[in-house]
């Protein structure tokens, strides 16, 4: 009897969904589908149509009206352009920082830790347990000028005797590697552990240094990891607001910071909507060049 392949298979002998299968499954997307609307669409079109508005005239504050005045978005730009270069470069250091200290951790687990793999995976995901407020102010303890971390990288010449590492941009970035090192570590983990080990004993055989089997296997294997990784770390990081507040001063606000003082200090929606939107949509373009770039539809 002649094997049957899908290419041998004719139209009409497809299995087609039944009328109540399609009821079934059109029923259970409803509520997916009503959580994005309420709790997605709704916001994104009530955000965009604030972001055009003008002051009324009667001097109350919070008090806009709608003139589709699209020149909010060029005056958000020229007044806190600084602020969005400062954030990104906040965040694509502290992803880098990620990457560099998330990438040997779960290698570690992945492929050496045996039957610690289970504890480590907790200890990733403990800090989660604790409030991302509390373990922010906690880097202003582990930081401080009298602190001992501060006081070992003095007295070992590795950091000026003057420097003042609180309220300055290094405990800003610290803060924000350490609170989004866990989305960093997960991906990478999942994408080692699914490697097949034969493939990595398969280049050591062929004479390759366990350095090069990392580089020319063992990476780029774990590509959608890395890829998975930086924009779960990247992302929230652009807009992350809370470390700079807790762990820095003026000079190193963030753009999350601009936007929440607009929203709820100087009571001016129309300028926090518009840096919400180019936030979001320079996110975007970044994150599209960046996978079209790594090529993870060749990977996966």
């Amino acid at each position: 009897m002649a094997a049957l392949t899908p290419a041998s298979v004719e139209p009409d002998e497809l299995p087609r969904a039944s009328g109540r299968q399609l009821r079934t499954v059109l029923l259970l997307l409803i509520p997916g589908l009503l959580w994005l609307g309420v709790f997605f669409v709704v916001p994104i079109f009530t955000l965009a149509g604030t972001s055009t508005q003008t002051p009324s005239g009667s001097g109350l504050p919070g008090e806009f009206v709608q003139t589709f005045h699209l020149a909010n978005y060029w005056d958000a730009i020229s007044a806190y352009r600084g602020h969005f270069a400062r954030s990104f470069f906040y965040s694509i250091l502290a992803t880098l920082l990620c990457l560099a200290i998330g990438y040997p951790l779960a290698y570690l687990i992945a492929f050496r830790a045996g039957r610690l793999r289970n504890l480590l995976l907790v200890l990733v995901v403990a800090p989660f347990f604790t409030s991302f407020v509390l373990r922010t102010l906690a880097w202003r303890q582990i930081l401080a000028d009298d602190g001992w971390v501060v006081s070992a990288l003095k007295w070992l010449h590795l950091i000026p005797s003057d420097l003042a590492v609180t309220a300055s941009p290094i405990a800003v970035v610290a803060g924000i590697t350490y609170n989004f090192l866990p989305f960093m570590v997960l991906p990478l983990y999942s994408s080692l552990e699914r490697i097949d080990p034969r493939l990595i004993e398969a280049g050591g055989d062929l004479y390759g240094t366990s350095f090069t089997v990392l580089r020319k296997v063992t990476f780029p294997l774990s590509m959608p990891g890395v890829v998975a990784g930086t924009l779960l770390t990247f992302i929230p990081a652009s807009g992350d607001y809370v470390n700079a507040a807790l762990l820095g001063n003026t000079r190193t606000t963030m753009i999350g910071n601009v936007v929440e003082s607009r929203f709820f200090r100087v009571v001016d929606y129309p300028t926090a909507a518009a840096l919400s939107f180019i936030l979001m949509a320079i996110i975007l373009v970044l994150v599209i060049l960046y996978v079209r770039r790594a090529g993870t539809e060749e990977l996966v």
